[in-house]
């Protein structure tokens, strides 16, 4: 049998490396454009230059809290959206709520913006951890509060310096549901100086749950996220942060921001996504790591809001 001559010849060849050559270069151009489009989205997620002179947004609007509070530059909290996997991949994105999604850990400011944030972790990954990844990693320009400036934290996070977290007790209450469960106004008020500090605290922290309330009610996608690649899912999340922080800056009236300036605003919809509040091994390492200093300047504003 006569053989068969598969030889390319010289001018198909040239064409497919025209073709090749044309496709390296769509993927690098695409490539370009999507870093372009990152770099545009963390140029609007950023705190203000001079963030830890209190300067812009970066201390509490509300007057009641600054005698206090003076030094706190914003509030860090990790939050949930719904991600959508391939059944096999789902496992490591499966937390306590019993289905895939993502935990983004989120700073911030009193003008509710996001000041920074780190999309794309696995939804079972604890928020100490993926707190702790961001303070190691120089790569991600985390914010870090400097000198004596601080973030608020919920109870899941170690009371660390620049870091104030509440009081932790069985008995010691810290959410503002907590406060709202008593059945009388005397049982609804904080008992002592410690529940005082830890209602006062979160009274002014709430603002990361309202500026969460507004990015999740008005992004109807992070509810329900299409069957894209997690990477696409991830910048998604990125993309409507930054349209939320580009709206709040640049119109002085939307009717969603408006509402949620009202301190008693309870999102509709962040409740379902809410925060991790457990504790962790990791979490309780770095508490251990704590100076006497940060432990008494917590101890000092809880004695002001008691004598006041």
């Amino acid at each position: 049998m006569e053989d068969l001559d598969f030889t390319i010849s010289p001018h198909l060849s040239d064409l497919l490396d025209e073709e090749d050559e044309e496709l390296e270069q769509s993927r690098r151009e695409q490539n370009e454009k999507e870093w372009m489009s990152l770099c545009r989205i963390a140029d609007i997620i950023k705190p203000h230059l001079n963030y830890n002179d209190g300067v812009g947004a970066h201390k509490p609007c509300n007057e009641r809290y600054l005698p206090f509070f003076k030094d706190c530059i914003g509030a860090l909290d990790g939050t949930h959206v719904k991600a959508r996997l391939p059944q096999h991949q789902q496992i490591p994105y499966i937390g306590r709520k019993g289905y895939p999604t993502q935990n983004i850990l989120v700073v911030v400011d009193f003008n509710m913006c996001s000041t920074f944030a780190w999309a794309g972790w696995e939804g079972a990954a604890h928020d100490s951890r993926i707190f702790g990844e961001a303070l190691r990693r120089k790569e991600l320009n985390f914010p870090h509060p400097l000198g004596k400036k601080y973030y608020l934290v919920d109870a899941g996070y170690a009371h660390m310096k620049g870091y104030m977290a509440p009081y932790k007790g069985d008995n010691v209450r810290y959410h503002l549901s907590d406060f709202r469960r008593g059945a009388t106004s005397q049982l609804r008020e904080p008992r002592g100086h410690i529940e005082k500090f830890n209602y006062m605290h979160s009274s002014c922290r709430n603002i990361v749950e309202r500026t969460f309330g507004v990015w999740k009610a008005r992004w109807s996608i992070l509810r329900d996220m299409p069957y894209y690649n997690i990477d696409t899912q991830r910048d998604i999340v990125l993309a409507t942060m930054a349209i939320h922080n580009y709206i709040k800056q640049k119109r002085n009236v939307d009717d969603a921001f408006q509402t949620a300036e009202d301190e008693r605003y309870i999102p509709s919809v962040d409740s379902e996504f809410g925060s991790s509040s457990n504790t962790n091994n990791e979490e309780n390492n770095m508490e251990k790591q704590n100076d006497t200093h940060w432990m008494g300047l917590r101890d000092m504003i809880a004695n002001e809001i008691g004598n006041v």
